[in-house]
């Protein structure tokens, strides 16, 4: 018997050190990825690239995608339940607010401020002053050649040439485009009754045989790049990335500024009183932010803004309400703002974080 025994005991034993015994699985259960989809604008683009990078890293079952495609061609998205998310430049039109609540509350609200500004391509001139009747006046197509009187008083010093100015402007659905010409409506009425303000509208200057189309920020910077004696608008981040002769623009105290960091924050500080609820986001009005007060304030300043449901799919709700949180604290410090944005004043940002705490999972 007890041979019997050493003999089981050692088969026993045979079998634990040989691992011919069946172990339970322990390996670990695989994480859901969460896919998130957005779309629009290109003036932020760059910055939403990085703080999706950034993003990812730290949280890589979340996955987020943007396709920069115009501030019109987000909306349509978002419209459409194409995209979870939508970036737009210029805030939704009361129309499409009324047409995007039928389908649940849409909340919009800053997420990033930039600047609109005009770049030019003359071999030769390193520097460049224009007021805005003078800006307006040349994308109007009146003003056709560089040394036009108009901007020679702007500018003794310069060595202007007697070439005609090719204007370069976007050929999609644009929010760069719409504050823009906004401004120009601003400071020009000849143009807001001649061309007037929108995401696309009808340059004078294609029909002289002077304007030249690009497709989003990047698109216009290419052309104007390769076309010598041209002039175009575009985003700070684009003419700071190509490293693009920008013009001081009078303000309206009478200065002439360049775009930076000090020159937008003084905008900024003095129409922030102007942000709407996010539940009520189509009832901003851009042009109380453009041509702010202030000595050293740069006049075309712009919010880009968010827009999102106020409920999602339990999962894809939480992933979104992680993410915005993320870009309105961590994304907001100086280490992750690309060159050529400034992130949002806390009070700003807290607009913002109050309507992405209120988001729901259903």
């Amino acid at each position: 018997m007890k041979l019997r025994y050493s003999v089981v005991i050692l088969l026993i034993l045979a079998l634990l050190f040989c691992g011919c015994t069946q172990t339970p699985n322990t390996q670990p259960t695989q994480t859901k990825v969460v896919r998130i989809y957005g779309s629009g604008a290109t003036f932020p683009q760059p910055q939403v690239e990085k703080w999706i990078s950034l993003y990812e890293k730290v949280n890589p079952n979340v996955k987020i995608e943007y396709v920069g495609k115009g501030s019109g061609g987000g909306q349509n998205d978002f419209k459409e339940g194409l995209v979870d998310f939508a970036m737009s430049d210029p805030p939704v039109k009361e129309n499409l607010w009324k047409e995007l609540e039928k389908k649940g509350q849409p909340l919009q609200f800053p997420i990033i401020i930039g600047a609109v500004v005009v770049v030019y391509n003359v071999p030769g001139v390193d520097n460049l002053r224009l007021d805005g009747k003078t800006l307006a006046d040349i994308f109007m197509g009146k003003i056709e050649y560089w040394d036009d009187p108009a901007i020679k008083a702007l500018n003794p010093n310069a060595n202007l040439p007697h070439e005609k100015i090719i204007v370069v402007h976007r050929s999609d659905s644009s929010g760069t485009t719409k504050i823009f010409t906004t401004y120009l409506c601003l400071v020009s009425k000849e143009f807001e009754e001649k061309v007037g303000s929108g995401k696309l509208v009808n340059w004078p200057v294609d029909k002289v045989g002077r304007g030249l189309g690009g497709k989003g920020n990047a698109g216009v910077v290419a052309i104007l790049k390769k076309t010598e004696y041209s002039i175009a608008y575009t985003e700070l981040a684009y003419a700071l990335k190509e490293n693009l002769k920008m013009v001081a623009l009078k303000n309206k105290a009478g200065n002439f500024v360049i775009a930076n960091e000090t020159t937008i924050k003084s905008a900024v500080s003095a129409v922030k009183a102007y942000i709407p609820s996010p539940e009520e986001g189509y009832k901003e009005n851009i042009r109380q932010f453009l041509n702010a007060e202030g000595e050293n304030s740069y006049p075309i300043v712009a919010f880009s803004h968010a827009l999102i449901w106020k409920s999602y799919p339990k999962e894809k709700a939480k992933a979104i309400k992680d993410f915005f949180t993320w870009v309105l604290t961590e994304g907001q410090k100086p280490e992750n703002i690309v060159e050529g944005y400034v992130g949002l004043p806390k009070d700003v940002a807290e607009i913002g974080l109050k309507a992405v705490q209120s988001i729901e999972g259903v």
